[in-house]
């Protein structure tokens, strides 16, 4: 037995037990708080939908049926920016120059089984007023996710390669609406 070891009791509401020291579950409750407070004085909240500084807007150059067309459209309607058919109307016109989705393969066996795909989304554009003015060069957004393959799962591996596709039309969108939000209008 150690000298002087003594035996502690926590009192059932968190309260400071006999010895004058705060239980465990005072202490946790307490860096909770803590975390909390941390948490909303450095600023943290969710991200917002961004605020695009012009009032039309007309996308010019996607393939008909485009993915990326039908989201970058969903999500401009959540905006107050009403989309135009006439580029010559709009203030800003997103100008598609290059669209294209692909699948190599990374990896494969001696026998030429597939064994891992890499998924890829080409996206290039540049945004311009209705008189031709640049306000943003040509971007080349270039996104790859890689992709395990084997040919029993092919039916599941294909819907894994549709989510796949989802997330980086997801990802590129949301990087096109950052741009079109820093846009600077001429004055």
């Amino acid at each position: 037995m150690r000298p002087h070891a003594r035996s502690r009791s926590l009192h059932p509401e968190g309260a400071p037990a006999a010895s004058g020291r705060p239980s465990a579950g005072w202490m946790d409750r307490r860096f909770a708080l803590l975390g909390l407070a941390a948490l909303a004085g450095c600023g943290f909240e969710l991200r917002r939908e961004p605020e695009l500084p012009f009032k039309t807007l007309a996308l010019t150059g996607f393939e008909p049926n485009s993915p990326l067309a039908a989201g970058l459209r969903r999500q401009i309607k959540r905006t107050p920016v009403q989309l135009v058919d006439d580029p010559a109307r709009a203030e800003v016109v997103l100008e598609v120059l290059h669209e294209f989705r692909d699948r190599t393969v990374v990896a494969s066996t001696s026998v030429g089984q597939v064994r891992e795909f890499q998924l890829r989304l080409q996206f290039d554009y540049l945004i311009r007023t209705a008189s031709g003015e640049l306000l943003v060069p040509k971007v080349e957004l270039r996104l790859a996710r890689d992709m395990n393959y084997t040919e029993k799962d092919a039916l599941p591996k294909e819907q894994e390669a549709a989510n796949l596709y989802g997330a980086m039309h997801s990802d590129a969108i949301a990087q096109v609406m950052r741009r079109l939000a820093a846009v600077k209008l001429p004055t």
